[in-house]
């Protein structure tokens, strides 16, 4: 019987792809002196941690890439970031059935912070958050997602699911030991999430997925 669940941030809970499209079109433009990228490539991934995604892009100037992305992403964070709709009510849903809610992703503390200072409501629905900070290996690795059940209360692995947009977050629960449900509204396509246990088109079909575990 499912007791928590967890959720990947970018993608997932908060509509960031534009804004880190954006950003990484930045950084390739003045760090690399490119434009000719294409939006998949510099998506590809997202998921990772931002200087795991910089180092894929160019090795060599990845301290660069690193500036200028978060150099535009503050910059530019409240005007690109966007609200999906009915995410609070749909993970209050989960709270009230009785199930333990976190949140689990690759960006750092603080960017998690300014996405929250958009939608502080999210606040109110998710019991703990795992950052970059938290954990020295990061997705697709297990170590986020064990965490997130440790801080939940040592959560048994088989009543845990991970919710996410990803292959890589897909990936990371099946490394961990947990249900995967592979959304797809987020920055992946529907075929590179065909390992999923489950494959949702919103929130609502994601939340009912989950209590039906």
């Amino acid at each position: 019987m499912l007791s928590a669940a967890l959720f990947d941030f970018d993608g997932t809970l908060v509509d960031t792809t534009e804004m880190i499209h954006q950003s990484m079109r930045h950084a390739a433009r003045s760090v690399l002196g490119r434009d000719d990228i294409p939006r998949e490539t510099l998506l590809a991934n997202v998921g990772r941690p931002l200087p795991r995604q910089m180092e894929i892009l160019d090795a060599e100037k990845a301290e660069l890439l690193l500036e200028a992305y978060r150099r535009h992403h503050e910059e530019n964070h409240d005007a690109l970031i966007g609200e999906f709709p009915g995410i609070e009510e749909s993970l209050s849903r989960l709270r009230q059935a009785g199930i333990k809610v976190a949140v689990v992703t690759s960006k750092r503390r603080a960017s998690v912070e300014m996405a929250l200072n958009n939608f502080p409501g999210l606040r109110n629905v998710v019991d703990r958050f795992v950052t970059m900070e938290d954990t020295r290996e990061h997705k697709p690795h297990p170590e986020p997602l064990l965490r997130g059940l440790e801080l939940l209360g040592d959560v048994p692995k088989r009543e845990a699911a991970y919710v996410g947009d990803s292959p890589f977050d897909v990936e990371a629960a099946k490394a961990a030991g947990l249900t995967s449900v592979a959304v797809s509204w987020g920055a992946f396509s529907e075929d590179r999430l065909y390992e999923a246990d489950y494959l949702v088109p919103d929130i609502d079909s994601a939340v009912d997925v989950l209590l039906k575990l």
